[in-house]
């Protein structure tokens, strides 16, 4: 990929197109050294995360009724493929009428997540071995002790194994949200302002933030998996 960057700037040879990739080192080491960019970043990064726990609370919530009723799954499924279709640039123009630049971002990178962590759920649920919930109602096992001996332990690897993707898209759609709502003190804000003032190397430095901030959610969200499969394997 480094590569095919420097390949490309050299190609084009017009730093407002393709910045070089010295520059844009040079642009994301004045980024840390700036106050302003770590605000935005955490303001992003708080949001993201805000977004994620009301995405996965209404998922669970919906999650547990598919799987207790066939009836509210069928009822559910058509709702979550409207919400899978919902074109994401719409919703924002909307929410910008009806909320505010700080606001529409959380909704909107909210509603992505929200039905992929309620197929991650259901289907994490429904994949569980049958005889293992028929042994636990022929010997009457206590609710907790299913809970926490086959419900959770067999489910938590599944969940925690996509946990980090869905974060990184969060992210993703987070600060597109926030580019386009001009949202201010955040990541998308600062690279609105870099593309208003033609600057390409902040561009360019402030994408490899994200991408980077991304990639270590799901590095250390990867190692929660691990400790899960161990309980999983052990219950």
């Amino acid at each position: 990929m480094w590569l095919v960057w420097i390949i490309a700037f050299y190609a084009v040879g017009n730093e407002y197109i393709i910045p070089s990739f010295t520059a844009t080192v040079v642009s994301l080491g004045k980024c840390f050294a700036e106050g302003s960019f770590w605000i935005a970043f955490l303001n992003t990064l708080l949001r993201t995360a805000l977004a994620a726990v009301i995405s996965f609370a209404l998922a669970a919530a919906l999650a547990v009724g598919s799987v207790l009723s066939k009836a509210f799954y069928a009822f559910v499924k058509p709702f979550m493929a409207f919400f899978r279709t919902l074109p994401t640039l719409a919703v924002i123009l909307v929410l910008l009428v009806w909320t505010s630049p700080k606001i529409a971002p959380i909704i909107v990178t909210a509603l992505v997540l929200f039905p992929i962590m309620y197929s991650q759920l259901t289907a994490a649920a429904f994949g569980i071995d049958q005889g293992l919930l028929e042994m636990a109602e022929v010997y009457r096992l206590p609710k907790k002790v299913k809970l926490f001996k086959i419900y959770l332990p067999l489910v938590s690897p599944n969940i925690l194994s996509q946990t980090g993707p869905n974060v990184s898209l969060g992210i993703k759609i987070m600060i597109s949200a926030e580019v386009l709502a001009n949202t201010y003190k955040s990541l998308g804000g600062l690279m609105q302002e870099a593309r208003l003032y033609v600057e390409m190397p902040r561009l360019a430095a402030l994408t490899l933030a994200a991408v980077a901030a991304g990639f270590i959610f799901d590095i250390a969200l990867s190692q929660l998996e691990r400790v899960t499969f161990k309980w999983s394997r052990k219950e």
